[in-house]
């Protein structure tokens, strides 16, 4: 008997239960017993399916010489704690230069299956989308040693499902410009696979798409402005929902649609991503505009004043309320590592002021953004929005913040993920406190499903898993 039996025949002894009623103990779907006769249907009969991981979700590599720069914490990677790896991780930083011009050598590889980290010389690795892209399909993974995890057959012809790695560190829409690209690459080989295949011309190659966290704010501008980014003088995008018309069904999972209080967190204090995990200072994280973009909105009542908890602080994204405060590159105490990231400039006070500069411009892409995303739009017809919401876990939902002192700390927590409100993946507009309404959102939603799991454990959670594999294989389409 496993362990596992062993504690739950103890459970129920103790509680005096009898052993039908231990028998009754609930178990995760066959996954496989349910859908491998419809993954292994004609692919011509589904949609495609690309996979967007959200926020450090994709590998990044150094071109040329191929140096992990994320992903991996073994061997010669990039440590934010040594001056090369710093600059690698961080994005580049010049006055003059707008965001769009600042690039570097460093690309995504792929999505990341797992962190691989190092502990007292032992590799450990820690699952992070494996078992997602297990369920999907996608890029071959097809282990039978993890059939709890996904657990379906695609079969061996299996073409259809795609993962979009992309550049975590930048902004957004250009990631969604670039997402444009992708998708008509990868539409033109499935009609050549239903040609090869089945003798057919299919023009119309529609998607679906499952995108985690910041990948789902990718997607969602993306249907919303097609392969418009953002303009560096500020215009709005005009709204087409262009990318619309290549998507049928667009699934987001934890998506920060109002913004995650963590963000702001990290990019004040730096961060520690994982206990294994090196330090990632706020001047590296600052560099980085899509972390911005992460922002709560004020208007949502996530900023009060530290002396007063009722008094609303409306500028918590303005870049002089960062300066005054002394937050990201604005930290005196953050020259030891703008020194790293900016060996060329001697000076201390000209390496804050590019510090600063560059807080400047991504403050101001994250405002651009946030009007972009917030305007209410009716979807178009024959294009679905599904949500998927973790609310069973304490989340970050209220900052108190401290020009004078530069603090910045939680006081209040609400229902969410851990790092997502549920109320922050819903878009709700309603006032903090006041839910004595039907949602009010810019978003309209075909469907939302509730979970009761972490912010990465929403992907590999099996009632999750179940209900993703009916949305795409099963659920008719009307």
């Amino acid at each position: 008997m496993s362990s596992e039996r062993v504690v739950a025949a103890a459970l129920c002894a103790a509680l005096g239960l009898s052993a039908v009623a231990c028998r009754s103990t609930v178990r995760p779907p066959d996954l496989g017993g349910l859908y491998d006769a419809l993954a292994q249907g004609r692919e011509i009969d589904r949609n495609p399916v690309i996979v967007i991981p959200g926020v450090m979700g994709s590998t990044l590599k150094q071109t040329g010489s191929d140096r992990t720069v994320w992903g991996a914490f073994t061997g010669d990677y990039a440590n934010p704690g040594r001056a090369d790896g710093a600059r690698l991780l961080a994005l580049p930083m010049r006055r003059g230069a707008t965001l769009s011009e600042l690039t570097d050598d460093v690309y995504a590889s792929g999505a990341l299956e797992s962190l691989q980290v190092s502990f007292l010389g032992l590799p450990i690795n820690v699952a992070a989308y494996v078992n997602l892209l297990l369920a999907l399909g996608a890029g071959g993974y097809k282990d039978d040693a993890i059939r709890y995890a996904g657990g379906v057959d695609y079969g061996e012809g299996h073409f259809t499902c795609f993962q979009f790695a992309y550049d975590w560190r930048r902004e957004i829409s250009e990631n969604a410009a670039r997402f444009h690209e992708f998708l008509l690459e990868k539409k033109a080989y499935v009609e050549e696979q239903f040609r090869e295949h089945f003798g057919v011309e299919k023009p119309d190659v529609r998607f679906d798409i499952v995108a985690h966290s910041m990948g789902g704010l990718l997607a969602r501008y993306y249907a919303r402005y097609g392969g418009q980014a953002l303009a560096d003088d500020g215009a709005a995008p005009e709204l087409t929902w262009a990318g619309a018309e290549n998507i049928e069904r667009l699934i987001l999972v934890a998506p920060p649609n109002a913004g995650s209080a963590k963000s702001l967190l990290n990019l004040v204090h730096g961060a520690q991503f994982g206990f294994f995990l090196p330090d990632y200072p706020p001047a590296v994280l600052g560099t980085m505009p899509s972390l911005y973009e992460l922002l709560p909105r004020p208007r949502h009542g996530a900023y009060v004043a530290a002396g007063d908890h009722t008094e609303l602080v409306p500028d918590a994204l303005d870049p002089g309320f960062w300066e005054r405060a002394g937050w990201g590159l604005a930290d005196p105490d953050q020259d030891a590592v703008l020194e790293r990231l900016l060996p060329d400039v001697p000076d201390a006070a000209e390496r804050r002021a590019i510090g600063v500069d560059h807080q400047r411009k991504c403050l101001a892409r994250a405002r651009q953004f946030f009007r972009a995303m917030d305007v209410p739009a009716e979807r178009p017809d024959g294009f679905e929005m599904m949500v998927a919401v973790g609310d069973s876990v304490d989340t970050p939902a209220v900052l108190a913040l401290d020009a004078r002192t530069g603090g910045a700390w939680t006081i209040a927590h609400g229902p969410g993920d851990g790092t997502v409100l549920r109320s922050s993946a819903l878009g709700d507009e309603r006032p903090r406190g006041k839910r004595d309404t039907r949602l009010v959102s810019p978003i309209q939603w075909s469907r939302a499903t509730f979970f009761f799991e972490d912010h990465l454990g929403l992907t590999r959670d099996p009632a999750f898993i179940d209900n993703l594999l009916y949305a795409l294989l099963e659920e008719p389409r009307y």
